[in-house]
């Protein structure tokens, strides 16, 4: 009884208008306990119902007895989704990769232009490669304030985009390169135009990074679940 009180509670907090109510959850126990299982969105509704797809493409460099090669390109957004489609009880986290590409690109949207130059650079040698790219984006103070969180929202790109190319060509993996993007659907006032087409694919060009492993995660049941999907081969079923 108390759990269930608790839930519903911590969902009304959740889709509720931010108010100083929320408070009476302290720190961040709200969001730990609403992301990523039971997060509330209302934007299938109008007046913004979603109007566009995102995808999210994976490769690595490997490591070979001939020096290294780089994979071909893995559009992770496909293997995850997979697991979705004709399904009546799709799991929640078929939805990752796509979360992943959003969340990376808005934050994107939010840097400078001289920043985003600044992110299509590689930054993978040393421990302080992330230090690095921390530096050079907050010389730019015109778009300073976006710095902290695009760097939070690529780090969990990052560690995503390791995982996806652990999974798919295993321990040999060097470095990941990745790339978010969007594709907005026919406009509305386009819909019975049978010629019409879609808009350009958006991308969001992110140079080579080193790999990131985060605390709690494991890597055989991500490969597991990911290699499960039809839409790839994994380095063990070639």
């Amino acid at each position: 009884m108390c759990i269930t009180a608790f839930h519903l509670f911590a969902t009304f907090l959740w889709i509720a208008p931010s108010s100083s109510l929320r408070e009476v959850l302290p720190g961040e126990l709200l969001s730990k306990y609403m992301i990523p299982l039971w997060g509330q969105s209302w934007s299938v509704f109008a007046p913004e119902p979603i109007n566009g797809d995102y995808y999210f493409d994976v490769r690595a460099v490997v490591a070979t007895d001939d020096g290294e090669q780089i994979t071909r390109w893995v559009r992770a957004t496909d293997a995850e989704l997979d697991h979705a489609t004709y399904k009546p009880f799709p799991p929640r986290s078929a939805g990752l990769a796509v979360s992943v590409a959003s969340d990376l690109k808005g934050a994107w949207d939010g840097l400078s232009d001289d920043q985003k130059a600044v992110v299509r650079l590689n930054y993978f040698k040393g421990d302080d490669s992330a230090d690095r790219l921390k530096s050079k984006l907050s010389e730019d103070s015109d778009g300073g304030g976006s710095v902290p969180g695009y760097l939070k929202k690529e780090r969990v790109a990052t560690a995503y985009a390791t995982q996806v190319a652990k999974a798919m060509w295993g321990e040999k993996v060097q470095r990941v390169q990745y790339q978010a993007a969007r594709q907005n659907v026919v406009p509305f006032s386009e819909r019975n135009d049978k010629s019409a087409e879609r808009p350009k694919i958006r991308t969001v060009p992110i140079g080579w990074r080193a790999l990131v492993t985060e605390n709690h995660q494991s890597e055989e049941e991500f490969a597991t679940y990911f290699c499960s999907s039809n839409e790839v081969r994994c380095a063990g079923e070639q």
